[in-house]
């Protein structure tokens, strides 16, 4: 696919002999940049490896690995599979969030293992839209709004999504033109999940009633904002020199509230990982702790991550 080779050599996700662990579920889109990085392994000398996640949710997703391994023998491509414990629905939390987090760790464990270069993933342009929009109804901001990373580092490994630019209907073209028949989850007509309601009822709301085009307007939204966001995380970067877990009172005072905002996510980041489950009243209550209180003060947000003021500066740490 053209559009698919486009976004490749726009963003250079791909290097000449790199390792790639493809997340392959069965599906059109898991399957169609399979197909398409099978074409490019000769001219891009490229080592493919298939990584497929059964969740375990449905009765026949062990039909999607068999599945996904008779692709892997067709193709003569190595395949890691996985299929989740059941005792995870039993989990507190988001359901989407618990699968979502053990998904992305077993792709990182693979990729170490198999010492990849990248893992290349399926999401197209729907989704990003699709995901912009969620998280906007939750709540968020600028990093939020800048919504899928075509290309980002989670734990120590490089994740790329060639098919972003790509929308949804054109992958389903794609595979229809080959006449390769993927499979379908039964469960995404389902509204059980957040992004399947979004997926379902809003989206074709917005598009019939508001705009046809609401698909490439927040896809473009997510582009706008993941360079502003881009270009604001690295002023921040440099606004305060020394340790992130110790930032100066005096200097954290002068900067511009989005700056110190982003300072102050950024810190975070250091001690937890990521920032996931940062509210923005965690950080109106951090700007608080700043301002108006006393030194000895102390905020507990998630994940056991601790904030301190001290006499002269914000102390990060893990409890």
């Amino acid at each position: 696919m053209k559009k698919i080779d486009e976004t490749i050599k726009k963003y250079r996700l791909i290097q000449k002999g790199d390792k790639i662990l493809v997340g392959v579920s069965g599906g059109p889109d898991s399957l169609a940049l399979l197909l398409q990085l099978f074409n490019l392994r000769f001219k891009s000398a490229l080592s493919l490896h298939i990584a497929h996640v059964d969740h375990g949710l449905r009765k026949d997703s062990r039909e999607d690995a068999l599945f996904v391994q008779a692709w892997a023998k067709k193709l003569d491509i190595p395949v890691s599979s996985v299929r989740f414990d059941p005792q995870l629905q039993k989990k507190k939390g988001s359901l989407e969030e618990i699968y979502r987090q053990a998904r992305l760790d077993f792709f990182i464990q693979t990729a170490r293992k198999i010492k990849a270069d990248k893992v290349a993933l399926g999401h197209n342009l729907d989704d990003q839209a699709e995901t912009v929009f969620m998280r906007l109804l939750r709540g968020t901001g600028l990093s939020g709004l800048s919504g899928i990373s075509i290309k980002r580092k989670i734990g120590g490994v490089t994740f790329i999504r060639p098919l972003l630019e790509t929308r949804r209907k054109e992958i389903e073209y794609f595979l229809k033109q080959r006449r390769v028949k993927p499979r379908i989850d039964s469960t995404n007509k389902e509204d059980v999940f957040f992004r399947n309601k979004i997926r379902n009822r809003l989206m074709p709301l917005l598009k019939k009633e508001y705009n046809q085009n609401i698909v490439e307007v927040l896809a473009n939204l997510a582009e706008s904002i993941s360079y502003d966001y881009e270009y604001l995380d690295q002023a921040a970067k440099k606004a305060i020199k020394g340790s992130n877990l110790r930032l100066n009172l005096l200097r954290l005072s002068r900067l511009h509230p989005a700056i110190l905002r982003l300072k102050i996510r950024q810190s975070i980041a250091c001690v937890q990982g990521d920032t996931r489950r940062i509210s923005f009243q965690h950080i109106k209550e951090l700007e608080d702790l700043l301002v108006n209180r006393p030194a000895g003060s102390i905020v507990d947000l998630p994940k056991g991550v601790a904030v301190q003021k001290t006499r002269t500066t914000l102390k990060f740490y893990k409890r």
